[in-house]
């Protein structure tokens, strides 16, 4: 599907943003009725919202922008050219503005008491330290690679579920690593909570982005390249330019995958 580059990262800025207001906002939603506490039922909560609204993204904008909504999926299909590099920057703008957004709408909602609470930013856990933050990060970012490899960029793939699986995907994940990391998988989503939660006055961790942004782009990059060297995608795809070039989006989640025709090498995030 051909769309402009304007109309994608448009696409890029409102998905992001809404992973982060259901995302992030469900860990303010979560807090607030805990008492400031989590339990692993809570995270449980948590999971399941950035789950369902990464499936949402995808189906919403799958075909518009390939519905990416993380600098670590952008920056990996690009390390396996599958996107092209000119256009990471712009779309991890895009990103990065759209979880800003989606930042400043939980404080909009919640008001004061969503910057006491952390605006739902990520931090490295109390007894884990940062090399096990950037493994814990890196593992749970392969995963959800993992699933967008296999489930929005191999052709080999059953038409309809992309959305679904790479949901399920972010679910699992985060599951396993928030108890050590809060769970992130995406620079975006941890960047836009923390600033947003710096302008409103509360307690920042700055010294723990790096970690947010390691992490995911090792763990992203090592998935995709791996799934192309062991799965062997290409061996059944069509010689045709990157996602991206020249305008030509084509995605992954609706429309000719719903109605059962091939898919092609539109991905997503988390």
């Amino acid at each position: 599907m051909d769309a402009p580059l304007g109309r994608r990262l448009m696409a890029e800025g409102v998905g992001t943003g809404i992973l982060v207001l259901f995302g992030a906002g469900s860990v303010v939603a979560a807090l607030t009725l805990g008492d400031g506490q989590l339990d692993y039922a809570g995270l449980g909560m948590i999971a399941i919202a950035f789950g369902l609204v990464v499936a949402l993204a995808i189906y919403a904008f799958g075909e518009t922008s390939g519905a990416h909504i993380n600098p670590a999926v952008t920056i990996s299909l690009a390390a396996v050219g599958r996107f092209p590099w000119k256009e990471v920057p712009a779309y991890t703008g895009a990103q990065a503005a759209g979880a800003l957004l989606g930042a400043a709408l939980i404080v909009a909602a919640f008001g004061g008491d969503a910057v006491d609470l952390g605006t739902g930013a990520t931090t490295i856990a109390d007894g884990t330290n940062y090399f096990q933050a950037i493994v814990a990060e890196a593992i749970g970012t392969y995963l959800l690679l993992l699933a967008i490899m296999a489930l929005a960029v191999d052709r080999r793939a059953p038409a309809g579920w992309a959305g679904f699986m790479i949901g399920l995907a972010v679910v699992a994940a985060i599951l396993l690593i928030a108890p050590l990391t809060g769970g992130s998988l995406n620079p975006a989503r941890t960047f836009g909570p923390l600033l947003v939660n710096t302008f409103g006055g509360g307690d920042t961790a700055w010294g723990d982005l790096p970690a947010y942004m390691i992490g995911p782009v090792a763990g992203g990059i090592a998935a995709a390249v791996s799934y192309d060297v062991i799965a062997r995608p290409r061996l059944y795809e069509e010689d045709e330019p990157a996602q991206g070039t020249a305008g030509d989006i084509e995605g992954q989640a609706t429309g000719r995958f719903a109605r059962g025709e091939t898919p092609t090498e539109g991905v997503t995030h988390g």
